[in-house]
């Protein structure tokens, strides 16, 4: 089983439905992790309630520190972050930079960033069945 890791800078939204995504859909050929380089002290409620739309359950996760996974040998680093504050991971085999956008960026209602939100989230789960899934 393959190690991935998805990280980005806060570890609240993207990251998190990345890593989320990927355990629900393709556990059985991955183990996929989350972290950040300044997580943020929880995920966004907004990004668990746009997964629980499409049945997956990341109300329990939380955000973390890169440091947590150091020295933990991944088959693969993603990071989804546009800013330059993504870090390295020596430990990892191969490194993706895939970049979406930030869903703490998002302003308007809450149903407007909800809706920002379910596009971000379309957005990483093609990429990951068109990216990983297909492997």
């Amino acid at each position: 089983m393959k190690k991935i890791l998805f990280v980005c800078t806060h570890n609240a939204g993207r990251s998190q439905m990345a890593e989320g995504y990927l355990n629900a859909t393709y556990g059985d050929r991955y183990s996929a992790f989350s972290a950040g380089s300044e997580p943020a002290s929880q995920v966004n409620p907004l990004v668990i309630k746009a997964m629980q739309e499409i049945g997956i359950d990341i109300s329990g996760a939380k955000p973390k520190l890169i440091d947590e996974f150091d020295g933990i040998k991944m088959d693969l680093l993603v990071t989804l972050c546009d800013s330059g504050t993504c870090p390295l991971f020596p430990w990892a085999q191969e490194t993706i930079h895939q970049t979406f956008p930030d869903p703490k960026t998002l302003t308007g209602t809450e149903e407007e960033m909800l809706e920002g939100i379910r596009a971000i989230r379309d957005a990483i789960t093609g990429w990951i069945d068109e990216n990983l899934g297909k492997v």
